[in-house]
């Protein structure tokens, strides 16, 4: 959002000037600070510890702030953040409307910037993605696909479901593009809110709007295959990520019928079909 965006440019000026830090801004609440280390050793491992605020929903933060190796950093930057969003210009405007400000950063997902294998090189297939999320555009240009650009994608509830679909048909009427992937976000937003009508909605929508049309376009090309998948649980009731199996569905050129009769997280686990690693998917599809 524009707040975000200033709000990032007011971090970058006043907190990390020109030394090892830089953030930058992303769709809604998701935003990036990279850490260079510029020939010194950076001061993070493995055992440098975070926690997603999706996980602590309605607790206290105390016992879930940065810890372990450089987390003195995080928290300083934490901390002083909050001085600066308290006499922010965007966060005065808001209160003034009754709306509710931002308090401070929240740090956490560390990580390094992992070394794929191009999937053309892996696969000989080109590929794209379509998502209005960072981390997945991200993971999507190491691995060497395009990324589209589709108006009105948000990575919410109220993202353009028929504009994704339809991106997804025109990406793949290309002669040079033989693979995209369309990500939602909107489901797993829904789960953390703990709205479960909205959840049901968005399922809805993906069905309706991008897995209906998609594959009544795709099986007037000739030999096509559809996957269906979630990459994690995020159940309402706990508002959270979990682990557990995850269903999937397929169909298309040379796919077998299992003779399951719905598509969901039990009939998954009694399914004779259990691959377990996620990447075993992908050979499995192509």
């Amino acid at each position: 959002s524009e707040m975000a965006r200033e709000l990032i440019e007011l971090l970058q000026r006043d907190l990390c000037g020109d030394s090892h830090w830089k953030f930058h801004a992303g769709v809604s609440y998701r935003n990036l600070l990279l850490y260079r280390s510029r020939g010194t050793t950076a001061p993070f491992t493995r055992q440098t510890d975070s926690t997603p605020p999706h996980d602590i929903t309605d607790q206290p933060i105390s016992g879930h702030l940065p810890s372990g190796p450089g987390s003195d950093q995080l928290l300083q930057l934490m901390n002083r953040s909050r001085d600066l969003f308290a006499t922010a210009s965007c966060n005065r405007e808001r209160i003034a409307h009754g709306d509710l400000a931002a308090t401070q950063i929240w740090l956490w997902g560390l990580g390094q910037r992992p070394a794929f294998i191009p999937f053309l090189d892996r696969y000989k297939v080109r590929g794209a993605v379509i998502t209005a999320v960072d981390l997945l555009r991200g993971i999507g240009r190491l691995l060497g696909w395009e990324v589209v650009e589709v108006p009105g994608a948000t990575g919410y509830l109220d993202t353009d479901y028929a504009a994704k679909g339809r991106a997804a048909i025109k990406t793949l009427s290309r002669p040079d593009i033989d693979f995209v992937v369309v990500h939602v976000e909107a489901t797993d937003e829904a789960s953390h809110e703990g709205h479960v009508d909205e959840k049901v909605r968005a399922v809805e929508n993906i069905d309706r709007h991008i897995v209906g049309p998609l594959h009544t376009w795709l099986k007037q090309q000739g030999d096509y295959r559809l996957l269906i998948c979630p990459d994690h649980p995020t159940f309402l009731r706990t508002r959270t990520h979990s682990h557990g199996y995850c269903p999937f569905a397929m169909c298309g050129t040379g796919v077998v019928a299992d003779g399951a009769k719905s598509y969901n997280e039990v009939t998954a686990a009694a399914s004779s079909i259990k691959l377990p690693h996620g990447w075993d998917l992908m050979s499995r599809l192509l």
